[in-house]
């Protein structure tokens, strides 16, 4: 029997799984790797710190060592268990993760906006130019907290797309425990204050299970949101396992709180001596919506009329100045698939440079808030020995807008590009609170100077290459230094490691741990010069692949994210391209056609990394067709009754039934005392998508929610006080999905209302509002109510009847 090589290799892997450890299947397969190919593939093995910290956690339980008699006083005296405590010395340890940031966004690298925050910190400490993360969100969280390629993690895409197979389950496996756990076992506070887009969705509700939450994976404390994105004024917000109720500030913004929390919690640990901390600060900011207070989009008003073409060339030349990109890098050109600036309409272009205002003004913010988190920690004690790892994105800037941009960006989630001319009449509301905006390819093209590509193009260094910035006052002496080894967010968890002296456990709550594959990154503290250690690294996002090995780069491009592709692709006709990035930081000089053989080699060994790293099999469907709730585990599946008593809710659309390309009923037992009531009865999704059915001016009301294109159907005749069952007909008209349907209100078996929705919501309506009953806790589905819009009657109960 034949094979080709990189069968082989996975032939290889999986007999040997049935024999071997997986630790000695990784040595196995490189060295079978190695005489096969001849590849000099660098070995994988645990940190090599010194041994200060128990290899197996947690530690056996404490017992007495003393001998004990009849009586205390014929006994050895008493001895607590002594405390676990970090090693001598230890830093405080501070990750700082952003969201959807371009290289070129950041003024610190070259963007156009002002970033003093992060200049302050960079002055103090270092800059990486050749930081790489995964792509997209949830694997660069998944392999940044567990040391491991994201494959490994389980977490090969975005929760949303999970699949059943190895790589992409999204669920993290126990044998990949993450840093956090770690630390927490050997005498740390640990905290995570922000966004968690690693909980599968079919866990988020407020039932559990929990033991994929982050109090399980060892964080003390949790405050934030779960899921990809969340409204910045009115988010669904939990701590630990709790919902929070909303904020009754009108000023509340989202940024400002998390950084308030973390602030709060660092005093909290300070004032309790006798603990180092770890604390994960991960804003939801810049990812989708992008929205700001009014007096920072303000400061950027008429300042990208210019466009993104001059854009890009201005940010080369500024990065070129301030050192961030070599002198000989070259601008790679814009591709065909997106629009030049001056080809676009004179209303295409009024409403992109106002979506860039606003995302400047939201980065702007951002960098004043997490500055000001890192004011507070500077005043405070411990701040020389505090390490802070600031990584200026988890990806490349996102394309997920699509070419002209979008007012409501759960609409690309369901494969609808909605009308640019649908944005003009809300201008002014873009970077509020009604709209879930997102500016245009074009735009994070820009972002990501000198780039080519964007977000979810693993490819491409415009999908993956990222600022980062390390400061430790006490350690790092080359105060505004820069630093161009090849990194991987990977490296990351082993550089904690190091630091902290803590070794990483070959066991971990009785679970035999995979190895920490990354490798830390403290060897560049005090050398500008020293040679990279990270030889090898593959990227696949989507079917986006690439393998980065002794300074060559190959890359194959699968999916553009924008682009409405529903089939699946032949990966093995897809073409590659070659990059000497040595000699080529932007990958601009394609060498395929000059260096075959080069080519060749890396194509091979992404093929033996893809079998070794639970990449396989390849899954080239993109993001948007990926996306299929009705194949995703959910508690509800196979039933089709559901009975909510009031006050439930924060179920996310993972854990509730599916109420999209189907019929239901919704049938409420209720009572409205003689002076009138109130409120919303049912509710699933919010202002991007969704449906409410509530009272309000005495009559019955559903409200549908369309991607802002809003449907009212109201009852002809107000409700009685009194006892009384009431009740919604949801009437889908079927032959596909998105079609529309019809909807009849009830006041016992009397019609008292009818309307028609022309277009419903095909695939999920908000990845961050969810289910709830007697009131709204999130974002509202229409804005004639303002949420929590509690019901102001007595509610039993709402039954949700599938058809």
């Amino acid at each position: 029997m034949k094979f080709v090589p990189w069968q082989a290799m996975l032939l290889i892997l999986r007999v040997g799984a049935l024999v071997m450890h997986r630790r000695s299947l990784f040595a196995g397969a490189l060295i079978v790797s190695s005489a096969l190919f001849g590849w000099q593939i660098p070995a994988i093995s645990q940190q090599s710190t010194s041994a200060q910290t128990p290899s197996v956690l947690p530690r056996p339980d404490y017992r007495f060592k003393g001998e004990i008699g009849r009586t205390v006083s014929d006994s050895d005296p008493a001895q607590f268990p002594p405390p676990v405590t970090a090693p001598a010395n230890a830093p405080n340890v501070v990750l700082i993760l952003l969201d959807d940031v371009g290289f070129g966004q950041f003024g610190t690298f070259g963007g156009a906006v002002p970033t003093p925050g992060l200049d302050k910190l960079a002055n103090e400490g270092l800059r990486y130019n050749r930081f790489h993360t995964t792509a997209i969100c949830s694997p660069t969280r998944a392999a940044l907290l567990t040391g491991r390629n994201h494959h490994v993690a389980a977490t090969g895409g975005i929760a949303e797309s999970a699949t059943g197979y190895d790589g992409y389950t999204m669920t993290i496996p126990k044998r990949t425990g993450m840093v956090a756990e770690v630390l927490r076992q050997n005498g740390y506070a640990t905290a995570w204050i922000g966004k968690n887009h690693n909980t599968p969705n079919w866990d988020i509700n407020p039932r559990g299970p929990f033991d994929n939450w982050p109090n399980a994976w060892g964080f003390d404390y949790f405050y934030g949101f779960m899921g990809g994105q969340t409204s910045q004024w009115n988010p669904m917000l939990w701590e630990n396992h709790n919902l929070v109720p909303s904020s009754p500030d009108p000023n509340y913004h989202l940024t400002t709180d998390l950084v308030d929390r973390a602030i709060g919690w660092v005093d909290n640990v300070q004032a309790v001596p006798g603990r180092p901390y770890f604390l994960y600060l991960a804003p939801g900011a810049t990812h989708a919506p992008h929205q700001a207070p009014k007096e920072w989009i303000d400061k950027f008003k008429g300042k990208f009329e210019g466009g993104w073409d001059k854009y890009r060339e201005e940010t080369f030349e500024r990065q070129k100045k301030l050192g961030v990109i070599p002198a000989d890098a070259k601008l790679t050109p814009r591709p065909k698939e997106i629009p030049a600036w001056d080809s676009l309409e004179p209303d295409q272009k009024r409403l992109a440079s106002r979506m860039m205002e606003v995302f400047a003004g939201f980065t702007a913010q951002t960098d004043y808030e997490i500055g000001r988190f890192l004011d507070a920690l500077r005043n405070r004690p411990g701040w020389e020995n505090t390490l802070v790892v600031y990584i200026v994105g988890d990806n490349g800037s996102s394309a997920e807008g699509g070419l002209i941009g979008t007012i409501d960006e759960i609409s690309y989630y369901n494969g609808f590009e909605m009308p640019w001319q649908s944005a003009l009449p809300k201008i002014d509301e873009i970077g509020g609170p009604t709209l879930h905006n997102h500016f245009p390819v074009g735009w994070a093209w820009a972002m990501n100077t000198p780039f080519q590509w964007t977000k979810q193009v693993a490819s491409h260094f415009g999908g993956t290459r990222n600022p980062m910035v390390v400061s430790w006052p006490a350690r790092i002496k080359d105060k505004g230094g820069l630093r161009s080894q090849f990194q991987h967010v990977i490296d990351i968890a082993p550089t904690i490691y190091e630091a902290t002296g803590i070794t990483p456990p070959e066991v971990l709550n009785g679970v035999n741990q995979d190895p920490i594959e990354g490798k830390s990154i403290a060897y560049t503290f005090d050398d500008a010069a020293a040679k990279d250690r990270r030889r090898t690294q593959y990227f696949e996002i989507y079917a986006n692949r690439a393998i980065c090995h002794d300074g060559w780069c190959a890359a194959s491009l699968a999916n553009v994210p924008w682009l409405a592709q529903k089939e699946p692709v032949d990966v093995d006709k897809l073409p590659w391209e070659l990059y000497n990035i040595d000699r080529d930081f932007s990958e601009a000089d394609n060498l395929a056609a000059k260096e075959p053989e080069k080519l060749r080699e890396l194509q091979e060994l992404w093929w033996a990394e893809a079998a070794r790293n639970h990449v396989l099999p390849v899954d080239s469907r993109p993001l948007a067709a990926r996306i299929k709730p009705d194949e995703l585990p959910n508690p509800t599946r196979g039933l089709k009754s559901f009975t909510y008593r009031a006050g439930v809710g924060s179920i996310m659309e993972g854990s509730a039934p599916h109420l999209t390309n189907t019929s239901f009923n919704l049938t409420a037992d209720l009572d409205i005392p003689a002076n009138g009531a109130e409120g919303m009865l049912f509710t699933l999704g919010g202002y991007t998508a969704g449906m409410g059915w509530y009272v309000q001016n005495g009559k019955l009301v559903f409200s549908y929610n369309f991607f802002t294109e809003r449907t009212r159907i109201e009852s002809t005749e107000p409700l009685p006080p009194g006892q009384q069952t009431v009740r919604a007909e949801f009437v889908y008209d079927g032959g596909g999905m998105g079609k529309g349907a019809a909807v009849s209100l009830f006041a016992g078996e009397k019609k008292i209302g009818e309307g028609r929705i022309e277009r419903t919501v095909p695939v999920a309506f908000s990845s961050f509002d969810g289910l709830d009953v007697g009131l709204d806790r999130g974002a509202p589905v229409d804005f004639t109510y303002k949420p929590p819009f509690t019901f102001t009657g007595k509610l039993d109960r709402v039954t949700v009847d599938l058809k």
